[in-house]
């Protein structure tokens, strides 16, 4: 299974979109600054994960998530305000 997921970084009012084949590895990855462009911003807080049976297509979901319009779809289903530091 591959999962897309996205972190919300506590002390920074960020988030990360991200895919993994497992999402408990990779989230320790995140908090212990193993990925460059989210080690300025730990601690990481999984906010969001879907599963897929395909890599190819959790790489098209995780692509709509970091558009605009998807970015979107999480505000609304987490029922946060629109944000634009990302």
């Amino acid at each position: 299974m591959f999962y897309v997921y996205v972190l919300y970084s506590l002390k920074f009012n960020r988030r990360y979109t991200g895919l993994a084949a497992d999402i408990e590895r990779r989230l320790l990855e995140h908090n212990n600054c193993k990925n460059r462009s989210t080690k300025a911003y730990v601690p990481w807080k999984l906010i969001y994960i879907e599963e897929f049976k395909t890599r190819i297509e959790a790489r098209k979901r995780e692509k709509y998530l970091k558009s605009g319009i998807g970015r979107e779809f999480i505000d609304e289903i987490l029922n946060w305000p629109r944000s634009s530091t990302e």
